[in-house]
């Protein structure tokens, strides 16, 4: 009986004794765990500016339990990181090695990860006519299309959408994006027979909005609102594409119809992108404000109905549907790079009262001549009022466009009237015929907007008007009443207003002055989310800056 009692107490002691070991073994495993799942969830936060792995291994030393971590892989890029971990301890027991069992091993393994769901970038690029000056068009597009291998070499496919916004006098949008849009209809009242006349040499009419002030109070493009679209039209230059062969619109439109300097709308093919780069080219006056405006509408919420049409018709990645995100989703990440070598300048539109409807100028197209209609004459011969033309190609005034009438054509001819006796003509006589025959061709009236799509303004009122008008008033009347202009101080006014409003809803905003004169750069800085967003390069440091650019998104903070 004692030998029993002895054993049962022996095999108590084991068992206690096992419990004792399973209890400090479950101790010591469930210290590292919890540090391994500390430390990977800490260095995986995408706030965390220190390398990774240096936070792990940070962690178990000063838990104590360095010795103890196996392995730290860190897998990360644009808008992800993740961060995974192994440890191992080995206790020995101070029991259980009576049955045999000295050491107990326990092995722990964590991964954390954190990701931004949608990474949504614009850029707005100038390419107003000074970028092709010291090569900085070249330079800018090398810099560009670096950025965007930078961006996708270092992102999850789907992840990242890319946005163009190349800017001058205005902001041309694509067709896709513009039949979503609610604008005014001007120029599809241009005259039938001169758009037929040159579709073949002509991409089609512009599509650009005359923005208000109040439009720049906040990030939204309305639906509802109806904008007013840009005229075609040209204030610089003298030249008359309506009679050449085919014919040609004006020499710069403020507007430029090209596909070239369309917005690109929510791109993830890297090649489109690049190529799209490669054929911006410079012309026109700088208009930071519109950009940056469309820059803000392209990561704007009040856009997502419209992406989601335009994934629906193809022409955007379904991996964006329901874009553009919410400004507060905290999975998404938000940046525009706005980027200038000038100032604001100038920026052109037509007045009410000649944007639509029929203006005064006749065109006959078979002739390729103008006639301008004046009103009404008193004819003194006919006792009554008659309409006025004046016919610019032979400077005279008739009663009818050229084209709509009726002129006398005489013809001469000769008949013997004496002989001579060997039957030859001794003398002639000259016989008139006259007939009335219509004048050739047909003459149309231009709508405004054929009008100024066609003849750039100053040729208008150099051929049209000013050689039977005093030339100050042809100048006043039909030019500096017909358009008008924002200058440079109430687009920075207007640049400052939409950076306040997006930079409010916590988009990161870049800028870069590309040689730009100290006006610009003012615009920039006041713009730019911080000063150290702000970039003031020269020459071939633009590379550095989309560089340096690109690697500041990579290590963007969620609350940011």
């Amino acid at each position: 009986m004692v030998i029993f009692s002895v054993y049962v107490f022996l095999i108590m002691l084991i068992v206690g004794g096992i419990g004792i070991d399973v209890m400090r073994f479950e101790r010591d495993r469930t210290m590292v765990q919890y540090t391994l799942d500390r430390a990977v969830l800490a260095a995986a936060d995408l706030d965390q500016q220190l390398d990774p792995a240096a936070v792990v291994h940070d962690y178990f030393d000063k838990a104590n339990l360095g010795e103890y971590l196996s392995s730290v892989s860190v897998s990360e890029g644009l808008g992800y990181r993740v961060v995974s971990g192994t440890a191992q301890t080995t206790f020995a027991t101070q029991f259980m090695h009576m049955t045999g069992v000295d050491t107990l091993t326990a092995n722990a393994a964590s991964t954390a990860e954190e990701r931004i769901d949608g990474v949504e970038i614009s850029l707005v690029l100038d390419v107003s006519g000074s970028m092709n000056s010291n090569s900085r068009l070249t330079n800018l597009k090398s810099a560009a299309k670096d950025f965007v291998d930078e961006m996708f070499d270092n992102s999850e496919e789907g992840k990242v959408s890319i946005s163009i916004v190349p800017y001058a006098t205005q902001v041309s949008l694509p067709e896709n994006l513009w039949s979503y849009l609610n604008t005014t209809d001007e120029d599809d009242d241009a005259t039938i027979v001169a758009r037929e006349a040159a579709s073949g040499n002509i991409p089609g009419f512009p599509r650009c909005i005359n923005f208000e002030a109040s439009d720049f109070l906040d990030t939204s493009i309305s639906l509802s609102h109806q904008y007013q679209r840009t005229m075609f039209f040209d204030p610089w230059y003298t030249a008359d594409g309506r009679d050449d062969d085919p014919m040609n619109y004006v020499t710069l439109p403020v507007c430029d119809p090209t596909p070239s300097r369309e917005v690109m709308v929510l791109e993830d093919d890297r090649a489109k992108i690049k190529s799209f780069i490669a054929n911006m080219w410079g012309g026109g006056n700088t208009s930071i404000d519109v950009g940056m405006k469309w820059g803000v509408a392209l990561i704007d919420p009040s856009m997502r109905s419209v992406v989601s049409s335009l994934v629906a018709d193809g022409d955007v990645s379904a991996n964006f549907q329901g874009r553009p995100l919410d400004y507060d989703d905290s999975s998404s990440l938000k940046v525009i790079v706005l980027m200038t070598d000038g100032a604001n300048t100038d920026q052109y539109f037509i007045n009410d009262g000649y944007r639509d409807g029929i203006s005064n100028v006749w065109w006959n197209e078979q002739e390729e001549k103008y006639s301008v209609y004046t009103g009404v004459e008193w004819n003194s011969q006919t006792g009554a009022y008659e309409p006025s033309f004046y016919w610019p190609f032979n400077d005279t005034w008739n009663d009818h466009a050229y084209g709509e009438g009726t002129y006398e054509e005489t013809t001469y001819d000769y008949e013997c009237q004496s002989f001579k006796k060997n039957g030859s003509c001794r003398s002639y006589k000259q016989i008139a015929t006259t007939v009335t025959v219509d004048e050739p061709g047909s003459a149309v009236e231009v709508s405004y907007a054929d009008l100024w799509a066609f003849t750039d303004m100053q040729r208008v009122v150099k051929n049209l008007y000013e050689p039977w008008m005093d030339n100050n008033a042809a100048w006043n009347d039909w030019y500096y009443a017909v358009q008008d202009s924002i200058g440079t101080s109430t687009k920075n006014t207007r640049v400052s207003r939409i950076c306040d409003a997006v930079k409010a809803e916590n988009v990161i905003v870049f800028t870069i002055g590309f040689e730009a004169p100290s006006g610009g750069q003012a615009v920039l800085k006041d713009c730019a989310s911080s000063p150290a967003h702000y970039f003031d390069v020269d020459g071939l440091e633009i590379a550095d800056a989309f560089a340096a650019i690109a690697s500041s998104i990579r290590q963007l903070r969620l609350t940011q």
